[in-house]
């Protein structure tokens, strides 16, 4: 069943129920249209109720229909919204828990409109690069006025149904009611004093009959074009939306829909909003496990240890206490334990001092913070995280010391970004209990956790690393076990190739404003210097050993055998002066680079902005596909959600994968071949992964 009907004296209760949140799908869509026609055929309904299951009303279209014919099949949205507007009997939306996008589109057709306070109410839209397009942004601002409804349109962001209702003048909602449990009673109550003033000739309401005005619209829109302008150079959809919700104001309702159906299509069929939709849903792809079902059960998580107290493990704290944990810090030397506890509270006392954190909330974070030097003050917690030096030897003491203090059944979880988890998991006797758990810095902020599943991680183990991170409010993406796993492995060739285009002709400055004009916040040099030269050295002096291989620049050897490893030295690629974060061009390392491409014999060439920009994505793009080939990656989506939440991929162009999708795998191929035949090219690298050669020969695609 899609709708459940019940009668509550002679009022009828349609009920959404298309688990999980009542997306309005074709057989609900048809399934709401049956009810309602048989409730207003009915002699004995007076009033509809019509309302949603405890986790939503509902969470408008289903995604997965967009594009396709059922989309727009008979009964669409905007005709179902019609027949709920052009009811003979009062109709009544109950509002709970969430109302969003088409679901509160559906309930600015209703007559009547109660919410429980906390219900969430948006048309998000914009976030998938579209607008509404079942009479939003023509019904929401005869509901809740022009300057309110044009702030939900265009920011996406929910408000809650007690913040609606302390809007001046607003229609959206008639009430709200006194708690969730008294929702439907409430709802009840409206539709028969609904029912009676009708029976007594009042005529029903309806947004269709009420203006959208604004005192100084000319004025006033202008400068919501001028505030989303620069906000809006990769999507048009805001600009879009302002234009709409102008045209509220100007035209009739029936004009107004029809101009926002047409917009609607158009956006559809743009390149931004294909990319925003296959973020949407390879977000919600990437918590599944094909063999770890949703029902395996996991393990209480309630105190975590964090061993290391740098940088890192002090974010990782600060993630876990952010998320209601509680939290011991351990660290082997005195100094450094003050100096993590010391950064945790300095960064919490600032949020407060900006009026971000309450004082109450101040002391509760560092109240369940406990700092200590001995491994024996951590052994009962549910999960122990290492964060220390990126050096095998390092971790193996770590994990051998936690092997004989933690109590059986806590997770040993390991912050490696490149290392192999299974040779970690292998120091100890519980291996099944071991997983990786790659945070990106600072792990407090950014959204990414990258959890590894080693050879031996037991499901339940796995299952509970995931909900960990969603307890944290990541987007947790699992990875096999590789030498950097999937984001990292990316980079390397990403940043072997920024280096070769250096050896070619190009500066820093030029390879970095080419890929931040693509959409990048930050290009390759720049991020080098962020993250600290010395970590890529570090790494590269390993696969020297181990990749020989593998065709590398030497020019950023030489860089950091200056000393020049980025921000934290003052100089990297840039010079920095101090207290300053954006870096100056470097006389220094124009002299280093002439040098080198000297000692090459290499005469510097011409490159346009085009090809570092297909350099380097196609150099994320071929690793990517041998990545997903090999199964270290579930999904082409995985890998688009690290480059999107872990290092800045433009959300506006879908992630690696599907950006390469875009321009078609037969042209991806053909474009590698050409790279791979330049004189200077890497050959063997640019030989497309024999998973593009494939579907390139068949026409086929990654994401399935």
């Amino acid at each position: 069943m899609t709708v459940l009907t019940e009668r509550r004296a002679d009022v009828a209760v349609l009920r959404l129920d298309n688990p999980p949140l009542n997306g309005l799908s074709l057989a609900t869509r048809q399934a709401l249209l049956r009810a309602l026609e048989d409730a207003q055929a009915d002699a004995s309904v007076r009033a509809i109720v019509l309302t949603g299951g405890p986790r939503a009303f509902s969470s408008g279209a289903d995604i997965t229909e967009f594009g396709s014919p059922t989309a727009y099949q008979h009964p669409n949205l905007p005709t179902l919204i019609d027949a709920l507007e052009h009811c003979t009997k009062p109709v009544v939306a109950a509002l709970n828990a969430v109302a969003m996008g088409g679901g509160l589109e559906l309930a600015l057709g209703c007559h009547y409109r109660i919410a429980e306070p906390n219900c969430r109410l948006a048309l998000p839209e914009v976030k998938l690069g579209l607008v509404p397009g079942a009479g939003g942004t023509q019904r929401l601002p005869r509901a809740l006025g022009v300057e309110a409804a044009l702030n939900l349109i265009t920011s996406g962001e929910p408000i809650t149904a007690a913040a609606a209702a302390r809007v001046p003048d607003q229609a959206l909602l008639d009430r709200v009611a006194t708690s969730a449990d008294t929702l439907l009673d409430e709802a009840l109550a409206l539709a028969t004093e609904a029912a009676q003033q009708a029976q007594a000739g009042q005529p029903l309401p309806s947004l269709r009959n009420r203006k959208a005005s604004h005192p100084r619209a000319e004025g006033y829109f202008a400068f919501a074009r001028a505030m989303l302008k620069g906000q809006a150079r990769h999507v048009s959809a805001p600009l879009r939306a302002i234009d709409l919700v102008e045209a509220a104001t100007r035209l009739p309702l029936a004009a107004g829909l029809a101009q926002e159906l047409q917009v609607f299509l158009d956006l559809m069929n743009t390149p931004e909003s294909a990319a925003l939709r296959h973020v949407f849903v390879a977000e919600r792809a990437a918590g599944k496990i094909a063999d770890v079902p949703a029902s395996t059960p996991t393990r209480p998580v309630q105190h975590v240890a964090v061993v290391g107290a740098g940088t890192m493990g002090s974010g990782i704290a600060m993630a876990c206490l952010n998320a209601g944990l509680r939290v011991s810090l351990l660290e082997t030397q005195a100094p450094a334990l003050e100096r993590g506890m010391g950064n945790i509270r300095s960064t919490y006392e600032g949020q407060a001092a900006k009026g971000r954190l309450k004082p109450e909330a101040l002391a509760d974070r560092l109240g369940r913070l406990n700092g200590t030097l001995a491994y024996a003050d951590i052994a009962q917690a549910d999960v122990v995280i290492e964060a220390v030096f990126e050096d095998m030897g390092v971790k193996e003491q770590v994990f051998r010391q936690l092997d004989a203090v933690m109590k059986p059944g806590a997770i040993l979880a390991s912050n490696t970004s490149t290392l192999d988890l299974n040779a970690i998991a292998g120091f100890t006797r519980r291996p099944q209990d071991v997983v990786g758990l790659h945070f990106f810095s600072p792990a407090h902020v950014m959204k990414l956790l990258e959890v590894v599943r080693g050879e031996q991680t037991a499901p339940e183990v796995l299952a509970t690393a995931m909900a960990f991170g969603k307890t944290l409010r990541k987007t947790c993406v699992v990875s096999g076990v590789c030498d950097g796993f999937i984001g990292n492995r990316m980079l390397d060739p990403y940043f072997r190739q920024a280096a070769f285009l250096l050896e070619e002709g190009c500066s820093p400055q030029q390879v970095d404003r080419a890929i931040e004009a693509f959409g990048f916040p930050m290009g390759p040099f720049r991020m080098s210097d962020m993250a600290g030269n010395d970590i890529g050295w570090a790494i590269r002096k390993r696969h020297y050993v181990e990749k020989p291989q593998v065709r590398h620049s030497r020019l950023p050897d030489r860089l950091c055998e200056l000393g020049r490893f980025g921000q934290k030295t003052g100089a990297g690629w840039y010079d920095y002066r101090p207290g300053q974060r954006d870096g100056a061009i470097s006389p220094v390392v124009n002299e280093l680079i002439e040098q080198h491409r000297a000692s090459l014999g290499l005469a510097p060439r011409k490159v346009s902005n085009e090809e570092i920009v297909q350099r380097l994505v196609l150099a994320l793009v071929n690793e990517g596909a041998r990545i997903l080939e090999e199964g270290v990656a579930a999904r082409a989506g995985d890998i688009d959600m690290v480059y999107l939440t872990g290092y800045g991929f433009p959300a506006w162009r879908g992630g690696p994968m599907h950006w390469a999708e875009q321009q078609g795998l037969y042209a991806v191929a053909q474009a590698m071949r050409r790279i791979a035949s330049a004189p200077h090219g890497d050959a063997d690298f640019w030989q497309p992964a024999p998973l593009i050669a494939r579907l390139a020969a068949e026409g086929g695609r990654f994401h399935g």
